[in-house]
């Protein structure tokens, strides 16, 4: 009886909060994707293959998986230098800088595709050059592949950020005093602690970008089977009163990312349990 007393004065209210956060989870998350799977259901097993395996929605699938990856991969590149410089060093407009990484977050998705479309038409400012060098960027995947880098940038900054700043530079000291030099203090004494901070921030990107829509449709071109992402698919059939179709194509992306980003938390909790062995 005393054990039942203390649970319950530890944890006042749970009850009612897990009954709240189940509810709202259920008519916010659980509902919609039941929808989303019975809907599904209205078609055969033949019809569901037919339509996940026709040429325009395998493009379509491994055009936004693909490009989605590549600049999840960038991000995690690029997104880790720019953390690099903006903890490990003070200098003139790094506040700003700071800053100007969170604009994505705030900019409207369909601001930033005109925005984006405009900058790299053959006659914008960073288009016109590369036109000469017979780069085409607007209306092409590489501008699709852009559009993904722009919206998936903040999302690896910020994951790592904390991270590193909590990560003492004493550290880095005590390394170089035993006699590691930069590399291996980078690669054996910092980059272990931020794996699992980098692969959070990977999944946030890879994600974000699989289903990114308003920054995509301005610069893509959106050309069946050359530059149509699979939410613009899903769109079209939606337009064209095909419903089943649209879901179908959505059930294969959701368990697409779920799986990807389920082997993704599979790595990250490898890499925690990794961390003190280094």
């Amino acid at each position: 009886m005393s054990t039942a007393v203390a649970r319950r004065s530890t944890l006042p209210g749970f009850g009612l909060t897990m009954g709240l956060t189940l509810t709202w989870l259920s008519v916010i998350i659980l509902i919609p994707l039941a929808g989303l799977f019975l809907k599904t259901f209205e078609l055969s097993l033949d019809q569901f293959w037919g339509i996940i395996t026709s040429r325009r929605t395998l493009n379509a699938l491994k055009i936004s998986f693909g490009l989605s990856f590549a600049a999840a991969c960038v991000n995690l590149v690029m997104g880790t230098i720019i953390v690099w410089a903006l903890v490990r060093y003070r200098f003139p407009g790094r506040r700003l800088f700071d800053a100007i990484v969170d604009i994505p977050f705030a900019l409207p998705t369909a601001v930033a595709g005109v925005a984006l479309t405009q900058l790299f038409a053959q006659k914008g400012w960073l288009g016109a050059p590369l036109a000469e060098l017979g780069i085409k960027v607007a209306f092409t995947p590489i501008g699709i592949f852009i559009a993904m880098v722009f919206i998936g940038i903040p999302f690896v900054v910020r994951t790592v950020q904390p991270v590193l700043i909590d990560l003492d530079p004493e550290i880095e000291e005590a390394a170089a005093s035993l006699g590691a030099n930069r590399w291996h203090t980078v690669f054996r004494v910092i980059l272990p602690s931020l794996i699992p901070a980098l692969l959070t921030g990977f999944a946030l990107a890879f994600a974000r970008a699989i289903g990114e829509y308003g920054s995509v449709i301005f610069i893509a071109g959106n050309l069946p089977n050359v530059s149509e992402i699979a939410p613009l698919l899903i769109v079209i059939r939606l337009s064209e009163f095909r419903y089943a179709d649209a879901t179908a194509i959505a059930v294969v992306m959701l368990l697409a990312s779920f799986l990807i980003i389920f082997l993704i938390n599979r790595l990250q909790r490898w890499a925690q349990t990794r961390i003190p062995a280094h």
